[in-house]
Protein backbone atom coordinates (compact mmCIF):
# COMPACT_ATOMS: atom_id res chain seq x y z
CA UNK A 1 0.00 0.00 0.00
CA UNK A 2 1.00 3.53 -0.83
CA UNK A 3 0.70 5.78 2.34
CA UNK A 4 1.36 9.12 2.87
CA UNK A 5 1.96 10.86 5.54
CA UNK A 6 1.86 14.49 6.66
CA UNK A 7 3.39 15.34 10.12
CA UNK A 8 2.08 17.74 11.96
CA UNK A 9 4.07 20.38 14.07
CA UNK A 10 4.20 18.40 16.92
CA UNK A 11 6.63 16.01 15.39
CA UNK A 12 9.17 18.68 15.00
CA UNK A 13 8.24 21.51 17.89
CA UNK A 14 5.66 21.61 20.59
CA UNK A 15 3.90 25.29 21.76
CA UNK A 16 6.10 26.84 24.14
CA UNK A 17 9.69 24.37 23.30
CA UNK A 18 12.93 25.89 22.47
CA UNK A 19 13.51 26.26 18.82
CA UNK A 20 16.72 24.08 18.72
CA UNK A 21 17.99 21.26 17.24
CA UNK A 22 18.37 19.09 20.12
CA UNK A 23 14.48 19.92 20.75
CA UNK A 24 13.54 18.94 17.11
CA UNK A 25 15.40 15.83 16.52
CA UNK A 26 13.93 14.64 20.07
CA UNK A 27 10.73 14.86 18.12
CA UNK A 28 11.83 13.91 15.23
CA UNK A 29 13.18 10.47 17.07
CA UNK A 30 9.40 10.17 18.05
CA UNK A 31 8.10 10.27 15.04
CA UNK A 32 10.43 8.05 13.44
CA UNK A 33 9.56 5.21 15.69
CA UNK A 34 5.62 5.89 14.72
CA UNK A 35 6.74 5.80 11.19
CA UNK A 36 9.04 2.56 11.13
CA UNK A 37 6.00 0.56 12.62
CA UNK A 38 4.06 1.44 9.46
CA UNK A 39 7.17 0.89 6.85
CA UNK A 40 7.27 -2.91 6.67
CA UNK A 41 4.99 -3.64 3.37
CA UNK A 42 4.14 -0.45 2.43
CA UNK A 43 5.01 2.29 0.00
CA UNK A 44 6.24 5.38 2.68
CA UNK A 45 5.87 9.34 1.94
CA UNK A 46 6.40 11.59 4.62
CA UNK A 47 5.59 15.25 4.32
CA UNK A 48 5.82 17.75 7.31
CA UNK A 49 5.16 21.18 8.48
CA UNK A 50 7.90 23.85 8.89
CA UNK A 51 6.30 26.70 10.85
CA UNK A 52 8.39 27.23 13.43
CA UNK A 53 11.63 26.90 11.49
CA UNK A 54 10.38 29.18 8.59
CA UNK A 55 9.75 31.70 11.08
CA UNK A 56 13.00 31.14 13.37
CA UNK A 57 15.19 31.31 9.95
CA UNK A 58 13.32 34.65 9.26
CA UNK A 59 14.21 36.18 12.83
CA UNK A 60 17.69 35.43 11.85
CA UNK A 61 17.60 37.30 9.24
CA UNK A 62 16.02 40.04 10.74
CA UNK A 63 19.90 40.96 11.83
CA UNK A 64 20.49 41.69 8.21
CA UNK A 65 19.96 44.77 6.05
CA UNK A 66 17.08 45.17 4.66
CA UNK A 67 17.95 44.36 1.41
CA UNK A 68 19.85 41.35 2.81
CA UNK A 69 17.13 39.61 4.01
CA UNK A 70 16.35 36.25 2.33
CA UNK A 71 12.35 35.19 1.34
CA UNK A 72 10.21 33.44 2.28
CA UNK A 73 10.60 30.69 -0.56
CA UNK A 74 14.32 30.04 0.25
CA UNK A 75 13.93 29.78 3.78
CA UNK A 76 11.26 27.34 3.09
CA UNK A 77 14.02 24.98 0.95
CA UNK A 78 16.23 25.68 3.74
CA UNK A 79 13.97 23.67 6.46
CA UNK A 80 13.12 21.08 3.83
CA UNK A 81 16.91 20.23 3.95
CA UNK A 82 17.40 20.00 7.11
CA UNK A 83 13.97 18.55 8.51
CA UNK A 84 14.77 16.21 6.08
CA UNK A 85 18.12 15.36 7.43
CA UNK A 86 16.67 14.61 10.26
CA UNK A 87 13.69 12.70 9.21
CA UNK A 88 15.61 10.48 7.21
CA UNK A 89 18.67 9.77 9.77
CA UNK A 90 16.46 8.35 12.73
CA UNK A 91 14.08 6.72 10.45
CA UNK A 92 17.15 5.26 9.02
CA UNK A 93 18.46 4.03 12.31
CA UNK A 94 15.32 2.16 12.81
CA UNK A 95 14.44 -0.15 9.20
CA UNK A 96 16.83 -1.80 7.60
CA UNK A 97 20.29 -0.97 6.83
CA UNK A 98 19.20 -1.38 2.93
CA UNK A 99 16.12 0.76 3.08
CA UNK A 100 16.79 3.90 0.67
CA UNK A 101 16.19 6.95 1.90
CA UNK A 102 15.43 10.58 -0.30
CA UNK A 103 14.88 14.53 0.56
CA UNK A 104 13.56 15.72 -2.33
CA UNK A 105 13.16 19.72 -2.58
CA UNK A 106 9.78 20.33 -3.79
CA UNK A 107 8.64 23.72 -5.81
CA UNK A 108 5.11 24.17 -6.03
CA UNK A 109 3.08 26.27 -8.35
CA UNK A 110 0.44 28.76 -6.94
CA UNK A 111 -1.73 31.49 -8.38
CA UNK A 112 -0.06 34.97 -8.47
CA UNK A 113 -3.75 35.84 -8.15
CA UNK A 114 -4.72 33.97 -5.40
CA UNK A 115 -7.23 35.56 -2.99
CA UNK A 116 -5.11 34.43 -0.25
CA UNK A 117 -2.09 36.77 -1.15
CA UNK A 118 -5.04 39.28 0.15
CA UNK A 119 -5.76 37.87 3.88
CA UNK A 120 -2.63 36.39 5.08
CA UNK A 121 -4.04 33.52 7.38
CA UNK A 122 -0.76 31.16 8.00
CA UNK A 123 0.65 31.08 11.23
CA UNK A 124 5.02 31.17 11.57
CA UNK A 125 7.71 31.46 13.76
CA UNK A 126 7.08 31.66 17.62
CA UNK A 127 4.01 32.84 19.79
CA UNK A 128 4.58 36.39 21.35
CA UNK A 129 3.23 38.64 24.10
CA UNK A 130 0.18 40.82 22.37
CA UNK A 131 2.68 43.76 23.27
CA UNK A 132 5.62 42.28 21.81
CA UNK A 133 3.54 41.22 18.59
CA UNK A 134 2.58 45.02 18.27
CA UNK A 135 6.13 46.21 18.29
CA UNK A 136 7.40 43.65 15.33
CA UNK A 137 3.81 44.75 13.60
CA UNK A 138 5.16 48.74 13.94
CA UNK A 139 9.30 47.91 13.45
CA UNK A 140 9.03 45.22 10.42
CA UNK A 141 5.38 45.48 8.68
CA UNK A 142 4.41 41.79 9.74
CA UNK A 143 0.89 40.62 9.73
CA UNK A 144 0.18 39.71 13.45
CA UNK A 145 -3.10 37.76 14.56
CA UNK A 146 -3.98 35.72 17.46
CA UNK A 147 -3.21 31.73 18.11
CA UNK A 148 -5.06 30.82 21.21
CA UNK A 149 -3.68 33.08 23.79
CA UNK A 150 -0.73 34.18 22.20
CA UNK A 151 0.21 36.37 19.43
CA UNK A 152 1.87 34.93 15.99
CA UNK A 153 3.17 36.11 12.31
CA UNK A 154 0.95 35.67 9.59
CA UNK A 155 1.53 34.87 5.85
CA UNK A 156 -0.17 34.44 2.85
CA UNK A 157 -0.76 30.74 2.17
CA UNK A 158 -2.16 30.46 -2.01
CA UNK A 159 -3.52 26.87 -2.94
CA UNK A 160 -1.14 24.48 -4.26
CA UNK A 161 -1.74 23.82 -7.93
CA UNK A 162 0.93 21.78 -9.32
CA UNK A 163 3.83 20.16 -7.57
CA UNK A 164 6.71 20.06 -9.90
CA UNK A 165 9.14 16.70 -8.70
CA UNK A 166 5.84 14.28 -9.11
CA UNK A 167 7.95 12.23 -11.75
CA UNK A 168 11.35 11.26 -9.48
CA UNK A 169 9.14 10.88 -6.41
CA UNK A 170 7.20 7.98 -8.38
CA UNK A 171 10.44 6.62 -9.83
CA UNK A 172 11.99 6.70 -5.94
CA UNK A 173 8.98 4.91 -4.71
CA UNK A 174 8.67 2.20 -7.18
CA UNK A 175 12.67 1.27 -5.80
CA UNK A 176 12.07 1.38 -2.67
CA UNK A 177 12.65 4.18 -1.57
CA UNK A 178 11.04 6.17 0.96
CA UNK A 179 10.42 9.38 0.20
CA UNK A 180 10.53 12.68 2.23
CA UNK A 181 9.06 15.87 0.56
CA UNK A 182 6.29 19.01 0.09
CA UNK A 183 7.72 19.78 3.09
CA UNK A 184 6.20 23.42 4.64
CA UNK A 185 3.63 22.69 1.74
CA UNK A 186 6.34 23.08 -0.32
CA UNK A 187 8.30 26.01 -2.28
CA UNK A 188 5.63 28.33 -3.36
CA UNK A 189 6.72 29.41 -7.06
CA UNK A 190 4.83 31.16 -9.60
CA UNK A 191 5.24 31.91 -13.12
CA UNK A 192 5.68 35.09 -14.84
CA UNK A 193 5.32 35.87 -18.76
CA UNK A 194 7.78 33.98 -21.11
CA UNK A 195 6.76 30.92 -18.53
CA UNK A 196 9.95 31.96 -16.30
CA UNK A 197 9.39 30.28 -12.87
CA UNK A 198 10.16 32.07 -9.81
CA UNK A 199 9.68 32.05 -5.98
CA UNK A 200 7.13 34.06 -4.03
CA UNK A 201 6.62 35.09 -0.30
CA UNK A 202 4.01 32.78 0.79
CA UNK A 203 3.65 29.24 2.87
CA UNK A 204 1.67 26.78 1.53
CA UNK A 205 -0.57 24.62 3.87
CA UNK A 206 1.18 21.81 4.44
CA UNK A 207 -2.28 19.53 4.77
CA UNK A 208 -3.67 21.01 1.25
CA UNK A 209 -0.48 20.61 -0.58
CA UNK A 210 0.23 16.76 1.08
CA UNK A 211 -2.81 15.99 -0.18
CA UNK A 212 -3.26 16.71 -3.66
CA UNK A 213 0.83 15.07 -3.45
CA UNK A 214 -1.28 11.90 -2.21
CA UNK A 215 -3.56 12.51 -5.47
CA UNK A 216 -0.67 12.55 -7.75
CA UNK A 217 0.81 9.67 -6.19
CA UNK A 218 -2.15 7.55 -6.86
CA UNK A 219 -1.59 7.21 -2.35
CA UNK A 220 -3.87 4.61 -1.33
CA UNK A 221 -4.21 5.96 2.31
CA UNK A 222 -3.49 9.37 3.23
CA UNK A 223 -2.66 10.73 6.80
CA UNK A 224 -2.59 13.50 8.85
CA UNK A 225 -0.59 12.68 11.98
CA UNK A 226 -1.29 15.26 14.71
CA UNK A 227 -1.32 15.62 18.81
CA UNK A 228 -5.00 15.14 18.63
CA UNK A 229 -6.61 11.47 18.88
CA UNK A 230 -9.34 12.44 16.41
CA UNK A 231 -11.58 14.87 15.54
CA UNK A 232 -13.66 16.02 17.93
CA UNK A 233 -17.21 17.84 17.74
CA UNK A 234 -17.25 20.60 20.68
CA UNK A 235 -13.86 20.26 21.04
CA UNK A 236 -13.04 21.38 25.33
CA UNK A 237 -16.58 20.85 26.12
CA UNK A 238 -17.69 18.04 28.35
CA UNK A 239 -19.83 16.87 25.65
CA UNK A 240 -16.89 15.90 23.47
CA UNK A 241 -17.01 13.19 21.31
CA UNK A 242 -14.84 11.00 18.77
CA UNK A 243 -15.50 10.71 15.39
CA UNK A 244 -14.22 7.31 14.14
CA UNK A 245 -15.49 7.43 10.54
CA UNK A 246 -17.29 9.71 8.38
CA UNK A 247 -18.36 10.60 4.92
CA UNK A 248 -17.07 13.90 3.20
CA UNK A 249 -20.59 15.47 3.36
CA UNK A 250 -21.12 14.83 6.93
CA UNK A 251 -17.69 16.42 7.97
CA UNK A 252 -18.06 19.02 5.94
CA UNK A 253 -21.49 20.04 7.47
CA UNK A 254 -19.60 20.68 10.81
CA UNK A 255 -17.44 23.96 11.40
CA UNK A 256 -13.74 23.32 12.74
CA UNK A 257 -11.37 25.80 13.45
CA UNK A 258 -9.57 27.48 10.62
CA UNK A 259 -6.10 27.49 12.65
CA UNK A 260 -5.87 24.27 13.47
CA UNK A 261 -8.62 21.37 12.86
CA UNK A 262 -10.23 23.10 9.52
CA UNK A 263 -7.71 22.46 6.79
CA UNK A 264 -7.27 18.90 7.77
CA UNK A 265 -10.74 17.93 7.57
CA UNK A 266 -11.09 19.82 4.30
CA UNK A 267 -8.04 18.19 2.72
CA UNK A 268 -9.34 14.57 4.21
CA UNK A 269 -12.66 15.66 2.35
CA UNK A 270 -10.92 16.25 -0.66
CA UNK A 271 -8.60 13.19 -0.75
CA UNK A 272 -11.75 10.65 -0.41
CA UNK A 273 -13.90 12.10 -2.47
CA UNK A 274 -11.52 12.80 -5.80
CA UNK A 275 -10.12 9.16 -5.41
CA UNK A 276 -12.69 7.29 -3.46
CA UNK A 277 -9.61 6.08 -1.10
CA UNK A 278 -9.43 7.02 2.44
CA UNK A 279 -7.66 10.05 4.03
CA UNK A 280 -7.21 9.91 8.31
CA UNK A 281 -6.54 12.50 10.67
CA UNK A 282 -5.30 11.36 14.32
CA UNK A 283 -2.50 11.17 16.44
CA UNK A 284 0.87 10.07 15.39
CA UNK A 285 1.37 7.49 17.91
CA UNK A 286 -1.61 5.81 17.05
CA UNK A 287 -0.46 5.10 13.13
CA UNK A 288 -0.85 1.38 13.21
CA UNK A 289 -4.02 1.83 14.39
CA UNK A 290 -5.17 4.26 11.96
CA UNK A 291 -4.56 2.43 9.32
CA UNK A 292 -6.76 -0.18 10.75
CA UNK A 293 -9.64 1.72 11.37
CA UNK A 294 -9.12 1.49 15.13
CA UNK A 295 -8.10 4.77 15.87
CA UNK A 296 -8.05 8.58 14.90
CA UNK A 297 -10.97 10.05 12.77
CA UNK A 298 -10.97 8.28 8.85
CA UNK A 299 -13.13 10.16 6.12
CA UNK A 300 -13.96 7.37 2.89
CA UNK A 301 -17.01 7.78 0.66
CA UNK A 302 -18.11 4.40 1.93
CA UNK A 303 -19.13 5.72 5.36
CA UNK A 304 -22.80 6.75 5.61
CA UNK A 305 -23.32 10.16 7.70
CA UNK A 306 -20.97 10.07 10.94
CA UNK A 307 -20.11 7.11 13.54
CA UNK A 308 -18.65 8.12 16.80
CA UNK A 309 -15.67 6.54 19.08
CA UNK A 310 -16.97 4.39 21.88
Amino acid sequence: MRIVVALGGNALLRRGEPMTADAQRANVVVAAKALAAIHPGNELVVTHGNGPQVGLLALQGAAYKADEVYPLDVLGAETEGMIGYMIEQELGNLLPFEVPFATLLTMVEVDPDDPGFKNPTKFIGPVYSEKDAQRLKADKGWTMKKDGDKWRRVVASPQPKRIFEVRPMRWLLERGTVVIAAGGGGIPTVYEPGRKLRGIEAVIDKDFCSELLARELDADFFIMATDADAVFLDWGKPSAKAIRRADPAAMRSYEFPAGSMGPKVEAACRFADSTGKQAAIGALKDLPLILKGQAGTTITTTAHGAEYAP
